[in-house]
């Protein structure tokens, strides 16, 4: 062996031997000095403690720390000065075991190179005054420092082990409290010329993350894993935490975060960013008063969030909260409906308004370049805000060009059925939110709509080539431009309705929408469909077509309307009138005629009443005046009012009548006459009695040498009751051209006429010249024929003698 080698070797045994003699000394002497080291290091940890630590016992375990000294201290407690008020032990641990710098024990002072602290509890409180226990660590004034502590310098921890440890931050003055489950936390730390650096792995479930316990914490019940890198500057008084990835849950984070200590109460700022999160892991890191929001909604891909919590650890309320979220080709869900294609940048704060505090009312969420499709119509939103989430109020702009079949899957197949066309808007509104529903809206705006073909399913009303102009102007609609075709109908529109938006939601039976309409010609055959009784529409089954359906078909039930008409021409079946004016209030109960005016047969009448539809019929009461119209056309014009032994061909003249009358007209447009009742009053001028057969035939034998088939009447004037199918003839007298004859009776529909008639044989000509007054004695003189007419075998009218007619 080389001379150099047995030297190092032997000198190498030495050492060995020095150290070993010096950790027998030392574990000697701490042994020897248990109390005594448990003096120094409680003295030491008490040395800037403005309360009291007490350690319950204290175990040496030497070769665990070489080469330092590891102590394992028991049953430890800190408690502040006024513990015996609050009761709030600032910590309690089982086990903490340090390990110490051998060499400064034997010159009496303590360094602690790490602690490990295991099965503890902490509890940081701060009562409603502001006082904490964690004053415990200021320094005492009023302590004397001993010469030899004077010169020692501070106890620097190396590195720190936290296990089980249950940590409980309580501000009540601040309405803060934070509460952790640590299972693990590992910290080495250094200490440059100023502050002090730590690199932490924690494994922690956050329990309560409560900025404000009025609204509730944030990432409750996640568990928080993970590493941080912190610095302290001394000067600066500021704690840094570096930008770390970690997780919450079982979502990735970025999070760094920064604590000034300057000055009281500690301010702080944390920034929280994660990639490809989902909506609903998202919303649940939230307080519950956001979360409440947002779990109304719900996107179907992850998004890409960014999250700022500014405040401090004074009372107050919410600490600054801006959310950021990046939403590109997803699928929204809302309670409206879902919306496809959805991309847009959506932001949180709480701080909408500068200078109104951190509160729901005061909070908003904005929606920058919102694009996306509902029920495939595509739209746009360039801005949108719902501001105050205590009484939300939704605002923004939103644009859309669409084809207008598109409109059926919002609208539902048994309401209403597009075909064509396009449809333009573009509104700015404002409005409420209740539940996530319009209340109050204000919009601003056009929706412009032309070249589309519509069917009215509950009507069964069919419109083509329609166009239409809606105007909003605030809670009020306008509708322009208004053109319906149906069939040979045109019908061009104008109409408005007074607080419709707002109506709409809450009130829609107070809507009433006025129409001011015009028409070259209508043809009424073509809406019957409003002889109907309006059938219930399929409401929607699936809940994520939204309620624009539902509400759309409850604001046509329960809606009224005032129609003002002005028609050149109307037909129905053999019926022409010309200059018609209508005023009609349509409501969900019938349709009130209020003021109805049309030329007829070079005549007039004014009707007005109301309709009510009623199953398989509509029930009518109205009030008529016929005002010098040729009888003849007006006869043809309303299928001989269902008369079949005289019609329009048996009668010539001008009539004027009034009628009151009330019946049911079929669901086709038929009268049914059974159901008639009522009573009309009619004058004749200038009448005459046209081939009427059943005259003709009496006079073949009773007035042979006059002329029958042309009887002219002056003045013929009548009243009949109406009863179902038959008719009540008041007694009246008829003065004509060939004859006289008082009449009276019933005139039956089907069955049940008995008409009697009683008639002068003498000749109204050999009156002519006389008086009127000389007429009317004269006119029953000579011999008068007794006649009753009744229903024949064949179901005609037959005439012949009223051989009863004593006996009745």
């Amino acid at each position: 062996m080389p001379n150099w080698l047995r030297i190092a070797f032997r000198t190498l045994v030495v050492l060995v031997l020095i150290l070993i003699v010096a950790f027998i000394s030392l574990a000697v002497y701490v042994n020897a000095n248990k109390a005594y080291i448990l003096t120094l290091v409680t003295r030491e940890l008490n040395k800037n403690l403005d309360g009291s630590l007490v350690i319950g016992n204290m175990e040496p375990t030497l070769l665990s720390g070489l080469p330092g000294v590891s102590l394992t201290l028991n049953n430890v407690e800190l408690k502040d000065k006024r513990w015996n008020i609050h009761k709030h032990t600032l910590l309690q641990a089982k086990d903490i075991k340090i390990n110490v710098n051998s060499l400064a024990l034997f010159r009496g002072t303590v360094e602690i190179n790490k602690i490990d602290i295991a099965d503890a509890s902490a509890y940081l409180y701060t009562d409603s005054t502001g006082y904490t226990n964690t004053s415990v660590f200021k320094k005492n004034k009023k302590a004397t420092t001993a010469p030899d502590e004077s010169t020692s310098s501070s106890t620097e921890i190396r590195k720190v082990m936290l296990q089980r440890l249950k940590l409980v931050v309580n501000n009540e003055k601040g309405n803060k409290l934070f509460q952790f489950a640590v299972d693990e936390l590992s910290a080495k730390v250094d200490y440059p010329s100023k502050g002090w650096k730590a690199d932490v792995d924690l494994d922690v479930l956050v329990n309560s993350l409560a900025f404000n316990t009025k609204r509730g914490s944030f990432i409750k019940n996640q568990r928080l894993k993970g590493p941080f890198n912190i610095n302290f500057n001394a000067d600066s008084s500021v704690i840094q935490v570096a930008e770390n990835k970690l997780k919450i849950g079982d979502n990735d984070f970025v999070i760094g975060a920064s604590f000034n200590t300057s000055k009281e109460p500690t301010t702080f700022s944390i920034n929280i960013r994660a990639d490809k999160i989902a909506w609903r892991n998202a919303a649940a890191l939230l307080a519950p008063n956001i979360k409440k929001r947002l779990d109304q909604f719900n996107l179907k891909n992850p998004i890409d969030v960014k999250c700022a919590i500014v405040g401090n650890m004074g009372p107050g309320g919410d600490p600054l909260i801006n959310v950021v979220a990046d939403v590109k080709d997803n699928v929204l869900t809302t309670p409206g409906g879902t919306v496809d294609s959805c991309s847009f940048r959506g932001m949180y704060t709480n701080n909408f308004f500068e200078g109104r505090g951190l509160t729901d009312e005061n909070s908003a969420i904005k929606l920058f370049g919102f694009k996306g499709a509902y029920e495939q119509i595509p739209f746009s939103i360039d801005t949108a805000f719902i501001n105050n989430f205590k009484a939300p109020v939704a605002t923004g702009v939103v644009k859309s060009k669409f084809d207008i079949s598109k409109l059926n899957a919002i609208v539902g197949e048994d309401l209403l059925n597009f075909n064509g066309g396009q449809a333009d808007l573009n509104l700015t509104y404002s409005a409420d939110l209740v539940d996530l529903m319009l209340r109050k809206p204000y919009f601003t705006g056009y929706v412009n709509i032309k070249n589309a073909d519509v069917n009215y399913k509950p009507r069964n009303l069919r419109f083509k080539n329609t166009g239409i102009s809606l105007k909003f102007t605030g809670p009020d609609l306008f509708i322009n431009d208004l053109r319906l075709q149906s069939g040979k109908s045109i019908l061009l529109m104008e109409g408005s309705i007074r607080n419709f938006l707002n109506l709409y939601y809450t009130a829609p039976e107070k809507i009433v929408l006025n129409w001011e309409i015009k028409s070259p010609q209508l043809h009424l055959g073509e809406f019957l469909g409003f002889l109907n009784a309006r059938p219930n529409v399929t409401q929607v089954k699936n809940k994520s077509k939204g309620t624009f359906g539902r509400d759309l078909n409850n604001v046509f039930n329960s809606s009224k309307v005032n129609l003002n008409l002005k028609v050149d021409k109307i037909y129905y079946k053999k019926f022409l009138a010309t200059d018609a004016t209508a005023q009609l209030y349509v409501s969900e109960s019938g349709i009130q005629i209020r003021d109805t005016r049309v030329k007829h047969a070079n005549g007039s009448i004014n009707v007005t009443g109301n309709l009510y539809q009623t199953g398989d019929a509509t029930r009518f009461a109205i009030n008529a005046v016929v005002a010098n119209a040729n009888v003849k056309s007006l006869f043809y014009g309303f299928d001989n009012f269902g008369l079949q032994a005289i019609r329009h061909d048996n009668i010539s003249g001008n009539l004027f009548s009034k009628v009151k009358l009330n019946g049911r007209i079929s669901n086709r447009g038929i009268l049914l006459p059974s159901s008639l009742n009522g009573l009309i009053t009619f004058n004749l001028k200038n009448g005459a009695l046209l081939n009427f057969q059943p005259l003709i035939d009496v006079g073949k034998f009773a007035f042979p040498l006059r002329d029958l088939n042309n009887i002219t009447f002056g003045d013929l004037g009548g009243a009949l009751d109406v009863r179902g199918e038959k008719v009540n003839i008041r007694p009246m007298k008829i003065n004509s051209s060939v004859l006289n004859l008082d009449v009276a009776g019933i005139y039956a529909m089907n069955k049940g006429t008995n008409i009697t008639m009683d008639v002068p044989l003498r000749n109204p000509k050999k009156d002519e010249g006389s008086s009127k007054q000389e007429k009317m004695e004269n006119r029953m003189r000579g011999i008068v024929l007794h006649l009753v007419a009744v229903d024949g075998e064949d179901g005609k009218i037959k005439v012949k003698l009223n051989r009863n007619r004593d006996k009745n």
